[in-house]
């Protein structure tokens, strides 16, 4: 019932004076138009139509919602925080911290504490230095008294009925992280609407950039409404029982500020005796912002972390990272010992493993290797000391399995990209 401007997720209309560039500089989305909107906006219902008839079960687990923020608008806050509180049943919410990492503008000190104080499940947490994401998020965690732990941005806007099919999950099995769909605010005029593609896998390429495939006709359910298995997670939002959070170690301390923390978290519940789903019933839309606003710290490198990571946790697959990025054979991950000891200590499974069981289809997509332009040498079954030879030792002749031998008459073979398996001549073993 309600009306105005960007009532039911509907875009701002925006002028040119509104496009300025000084609307975005402070946030890296338009701030003028957050301001113009209602904090308690409606927004469209757009699950699939099969979630408004699931039943849950009636005693859910209740969370610690944790909400990290760095100089976050005061609009884009607020409007979080009461998406949160009305779409929300109260039961199910033991507390929301808000966890400030070292903001210094005004109207998130004395003021915000003014505001959040009519919130009697609000408190806000202040770390003494800039953490960054990654300790942020394990300051918020470390504080937290609910069941399960819920991670959401400070620019979201929680949509309708979007927290108990996320319990859920978790309470059939508490050894599971789960996702929300993800749905896209946007930076201009806060339009909301599902992502490109909607309900699909994440996964990642061998540059280690997030990515987003189709969910393979296997494991698609009957009903699409129902959670399936994701690979990874895009990283921001998902909620998780607190206690296998910690048992697994919570997140690496290890990883600076932010970055390659989804891959670590995904890789390790998957190889560590848990499972990942995204659940297409509960829906958040997030502001992908236009561009980072503020400063990351000196020294800080994305590329370390992956590192880290890929040396943690992917095995001989870290290879084919180093490949696709030779620059991070040489960067330091610092001491990963004690990360190594904790895959041992939970009898996590190898790499080889989450590739075969888990992101299977990951390849297809984004194939670890190119082949090579060409390639040669001798093909030999070792086990029975059989060479592949050519009949009468002819080039161009059938085929077949001999003896090898060490006369040097051994025939080499070689392959170009487009062209048959052709046979050489080799002597002395110089070929």
């Amino acid at each position: 019932m309600r009306t105005g401007k960007g009532e039911h997720g509907k875009p701002y209309p925006l002028t040119e004076d509104d496009r300025d560039d000084s609307a975005y500089r402070e946030n890296g989305f338009n701030i003028l138009v957050s301001n113009n909107i209602a904090l308690e906006r409606s927004l469209p219902d757009i699950r699939h139509p099969n979630c408004k008839h699931k039943v849950y079960l009636e005693k859910l687990p209740n969370t610690s919602i944790i909400i990290p923020f760095h100089n976050e608008g005061w609009t884009s806050l607020l409007r979080t925080i009461y998406s949160i509180i009305n779409r929300t049943p109260d039961i199910l919410i033991a507390e929301i911290i808000l966890v400030d990492d070292f903001s210094d503008r005004e109207h998130l000190k004395e003021k915000l504490e003014e505001y959040m104080a009519r919130f009697t499940k609000v408190r806000i947490v202040r770390t003494k230095k800039r953490e960054g994401l990654i300790r942020t998020r394990l300051l918020g965690a470390s504080m937290a008294k609910g069941e399960v732990l819920t991670f959401l941005d400070s620019h979201c806007e929680v949509n309708v009925n979007w927290l108990p099919p996320l319990l859920n999950q978790i309470a059939l099995n508490h050894k599971t992280i789960v996702c929300p769909m993800i749905d896209v605010i946007d930076h201009n005029h806060f339009g909301y609407e599902a992502q490109a593609g909607d309900a699909m896998r994440g996964a990642f390429d061998w540059e280690m950039y997030y990515k987003r495939i189709p969910i393979p006709p296997e494991l698609q359910r009957s009903d699409p409404s129902d959670p399936f298995e994701s690979p990874v997670m895009a990283g921001g939002l998902f909620a998780v029982d607190r206690e296998w959070f910690w048992e697994l170690g919570g997140y690496d301390p290890g990883l600076e500020i932010w970055g390659g923390e989804q891959y670590e978290i995904s890789f390790k519940v998957w190889m560590c005796g848990g499972g990942m789903f995204d659940v297409p019933c509960s829906r958040v839309g997030h502001i992908y912002r236009k561009y980072v606003p503020y400063k990351v710290p000196s020294g800080t490198s994305l590329a370390r972390n992956l590192k880290r990571v890929a040396e943690t946790w992917m095995d001989e697959f870290a290879e084919y990272v180093y490949q696709r990025r030779p620059e991070y054979r040489h960067l330091s991950t610092g001491d990963i010992s004690a990360q190594k000891e904790l895959r041992k200590h939970l009898k996590c499974k190898d790499f080889k493993w989450f590739m075969a069981a888990v992101a299977w289809d990951v390849p297809k997509y984004y194939p670890p290797v190119e082949p090579p332009p060409a390639a040669w040498g001798e093909i030999r079954n070792v086990a029975a000391n059989l060479c592949v030879d050519s009949k009468h030792g002819a080039t161009g002749t059938e085929l077949r399995l001999d003896i090898c031998v060490k006369d040097g008459s051994e025939r080499t073979w070689s392959h170009e990209q487009g062209s048959v398996l052709q046979a050489a001549d080799c002597y002395f073993g110089c070929c």
